[in-house]
């Protein structure tokens, strides 16, 4: 077995997550699964590449019998049957408090895009887990005391881990870094399942930034090994998959086959998926630019066929669809803006309902119960909608590729917007804040990438603004210099200016990178 070497700082209460008998279990999720991390995700890049040189991507001709098999995922356990409202956030205390306490019917841990992933909320984000789990979890703050209501129905806990890509330099296991995934997944799953079966409800996920059927087979094979090594019964994790890559679109039925004995659903992750479909295809040429990202909206032509095809998928499998973040947060101070942004979270829930979809996702407690009145409408008193399993929906590979039809422009107000939000992002995430307010919405890293990704793409293609003037790396660097003397009374020095300097070096390198998570991750403490 692997030798684990804890390499962080001690953590309050570490002691009791990074224990012997804890420790030996990631390392043997290590020892069994990095080496085939490694090989997959060298494989993106092959694929990768090869839609940049045809501008395509399609369905895969070697999956066909899947796709036209006759197959369900198994049946859902009771407490992930009604997921009407689901709230999302990170693992700090005083948000786990409050979003089991919200009435939502499940809250995402986030232990992905919403969280900087310092070594302390990495492993305080378990202790905080383990407390919730047993539900003992109480906050002292600000001469404010949280608890756990006896009113409410919990929401249930569904955990997301890091993406595939991203490594852990607090652990390591026989001299090498250890993989997030596996750390944040073993750690929940080694102290928290068998527990959350004595309660009634069990370990379940949400697995993030998936590109692959075979990525989604090897966490299969990772939940069949954690359950086989502590004696759980198989088929007991239930997961998620957030489809926010285009190249998953492709392979929602073959993501749901591997995962058939684990699966629970699918959920519309929306704003990784639009950073995807710019990444992915960045340097294809002017029909995959993009307009301002507030022009983009769920109604598109391309993203509309993702959200029907998703639900289609789901419900053909027996799979619960998942609907997207409704990322608004309530302003006391600005009752118009409030009034108006919630009108549009209406009409957003109400059409997501309305297409099928069995729940959507809120990030602010403020939100949960106009998101279950829209549902409601719908659902009556059913659990979700799997009966509906739209027979009439047939997407195409060129609906998912559509970009060219969206409507919008380019501007110069949007260009400005991009380099604001990115650079207040990166700040709150660099200070250790993975989910930070921003113009009245709770953004986390989606955001930045889609503000970067764009500024990168328009660059490439002399994209020109409203205002006559094309994109170029000058013109952006100007608007860096002016939105940094701007918010230099707002953000301090030792944060802005290494977010200024993560953001133009992520917009404008010569060679784009994948995630600005993994320069920023080498900036962290």
């Amino acid at each position: 077995m692997s030798e684990a070497q804890v390499l962080g700082d001690p953590v309050e209460r570490g002691d009791e997550i990074l224990t012997p008998e804890a420790l030996a279990f990631l390392a043997g999720l290590h020892e069994a699964f990095a080496a085939r991390r490694d090989e997959l995700l060298q494989a993106r890049s092959k694929r990768r590449e090869e839609a940049r040189t045809t501008g395509k991507l399609d369905f895969l001709p070697e999956t066909k019998e899947i796709r036209e098999g006759d197959w369900k995922v198994a049946e859902a356990p009771p407490a992930l049957r009604d997921r009407r409202v689901e709230i999302t956030g990170p693992t700090d205390r005083k948000m786990t408090i409050n979003a089991l306490n919200s009435g939502a019917k499940v809250w995402l841990a986030d232990l992905e895009d919403a969280n900087t992933p310092h070594w302390a909320n990495v492993i305080s984000g378990q202790v905080n887990l383990y407390d919730a789990v047993r539900e003992t979890i109480t906050l002292e703050s600000g001469g404010k005391s949280y608890a756990l209501k006896d009113d409410v129905e919990h929401a249930t806990i569904v955990v997301r881990p890091r993406g595939w890509h991203l490594d852990e330099r607090g652990l390591s296991f026989g001299g090498r870094q250890a993989v997030g995934a596996l750390v944040d997944f073993g750690l929940h799953f080694f102290h928290n399942a068998q527990e959350l079966l004595n309660r009634g409800k069990g370990p379940y996920f949400y697995l993030p930034k998936m590109e692959s059927h075979l990525e989604a087979r090897l966490w299969n094979d990772v939940f069949t090994h954690a359950e086989k090594t502590l004696g759980i019964d198989h088929g007991t994790v239930r997961a998620t998959v957030l489809i926010e890559t285009i190249p998953a679109a492709f392979e929602m039925e073959e993501i749901l086959y591997e995962l058939r004995e684990h699966a629970s659903g699918l959920n519309a992750g929306r704003w990784d998926y639009l950073f995807s479909v710019i990444k992915y295809f960045r340097d294809a040429g002017e029909k995959f630019v993009l307009p301002d990202r507030n022009s983009v909206t769920m109604t598109a032509p391309f993203m509309r066929a993702y959200t029907e095809l998703l639900v289609r998928t789901c419900h053909k499998r027996g799979a619960f669809a998942i609907g997207g973040m409704a990322a608004f947060i309530p302003n006391r101070k600005d009752p118009e803006v409030t009034a108006a942004a919630l009108d549009k979270v209406r009409a957003d829930k109400s059409r997501e309902a309305g297409d099928g979809f069995d729940g959507s996702w809120v990030a602010h407690p403020g939100m949960v119960d106009i998101c279950r009145e829209e549902f409601d409408k719908v659902l009556g008193d059913k659990p979700n909608q799997l009966d509906r399993t739209r027979d009439e929906v047939s997407v195409t590979a060129d609906q998912l590729l559509d970009a060219a039809s969206t409507p919008g422009g380019a501007t110069a107000a949007g260009l400005r917007a991009a380099v604001d939000v990115g650079i207040r992002y990166i700040a709150s995430w660099l200070s250790g804040n993975g989910a930070a307010a921003i113009h009245n919405l709770m953004e986390d890293a989606a955001t930045a990438e889609i503000s970067r990704s764009q500024v990168w793409q328009w660059v490439r293609n002399g994209t020109q603004l409203d205002t006559g003037d094309k994109v170029t790396e000058e013109l952006v660097r100007g608007v860096l210099a002016e939105v940094r003397g701007e918010l230099a009374a707002e953000i301090k020095p030792e944060l802005l200016e290494p977010a200024v300097e993560l953001f133009e070096q992520v917009a404008l390198a010569d060679e784009f990178p994948d995630f600005l998570t993994l320069p920023a991750y080498e900036r962290i403490k």
